[in-house]
């Protein structure tokens, strides 16, 4: 039987032809996404002009920090975790504010087990933290509760975007300023002028502590100037006729003290956890999540 062998060059044709093709299925993949829509209402717990004005209010926050401020509500999640939905979401979609995997923030709430959680991606993980993310779910879990979704997820928005013009909450506060072109992180103490403001080298602390040394010598003398007083306990024990006749000891009473351990009751319906992860896709994310 004749064997048919492809040409070198036609194999070579066909292994470019495919690294050529590879980056058009990542590219249609974010073109088919969506990335300037922030409102995911799947649980249509709002009105279309409710959408719209979220939709605008969105917009114009996420152009002033660079970040998409994002709300999913569902009604069930088919068995996960509302936050790894949430992870899922960013990894099969590449979100973010104008490029794929960018700055977001996500509001995520799940009707069917009543469930919120809060997440920040790319520089959102930073300024928005499990603590700030903490509050935020905290200020709008009442609105949520009540049924004024609307309203809980402006102040969302609103909030995120007011930490997110701070500096972030774990940022050192020891600098002033930053060299971006030496890498040179300046300090707020003055390095030349440190030996001379040193209180050690004042002339008025140096006369201080000379006088307060020369008083404390000066009244070690006057103590040991005084006559030794030489007569003790022993002065009137005779050792060869005093001694101890007797001993003994006496057990008067026990006493036993119980204190009741608290339990850690986990099955509180009030319970939340923040900290934040990793999804499955590699992205790094901060996270809040509890009940409303």
């Amino acid at each position: 039987m004749r064997k048919i062998r492809m040409p070198k060059h036609g194999f070579l044709f066909f292994m470019i032809a495919f690294l050529l093709l590879m980056p058009f299925g990542t590219l249609a993949k974010a073109q088919a996404f969506d990335r300037h829509k922030y409102i995911y209402d799947y649980a249509g717990l709002l009105k279309d002009k409710e959408v719209k004005k979220l939709q605008s209010l969105s917009s114009k926050l996420g152009k002033e920090r660079d970040t998409a401020f994002i709300v999913i509500t569902v009604d069930g999640t088919d068995g996960k975790e509302l936050e790894q939905y949430v992870e899922d979401f960013y990894d099969d979609n590449d979100p973010g504010y104008n490029q794929p995997d960018g700055n977001a923030v996500f509001l995520a709430i799940d009707m069917e087990e009543r469930d919120v959680h809060l997440a920040g991606y790319g520089k959102a993980e930073d300024y928005l933290d499990g603590g700030r993310l903490d509050s935020i779910r905290e200020e709008i879990t009442p609105a949520l509760s009540d049924g004024n979704y609307f309203q809980a997820f402006s102040d969302y928005m609103t909030l995120s975007h007011e930490y997110m013009g701070e500096e972030p909450s774990g940022s050192s506060e020891e600098y002033t300023d930053h060299d971006l072109d030496t890498g040179h992180e300046e300090y707020v103490g003055d390095e030349t002028g440190g030996d001379q403001e040193n209180i050690f080298f004042q002339w008025w602390f140096q006369l201080i502590a000379s006088l307060f040394v020369a008083g404390i010598v000066v009244a070690i003398m006057a103590f040991q100037s005084g006559g030794r007083v030489t007569v003790n306990a022993q002065t009137y024990i005779n050792n060869n006729q005093s001694k101890v006749i007797s001993r003994y000891d006496r057990f008067v009473r026990k006493t036993v003290t119980k204190q009741l351990k608290p339990k850690n009751d986990s099955n509180n319906s009030g319970h939340s956890h923040g900290g934040g992860g990793t999804s499955s896709g590699g992205h790094s994310h901060s996270g809040s999540s509890g009940k409303f």
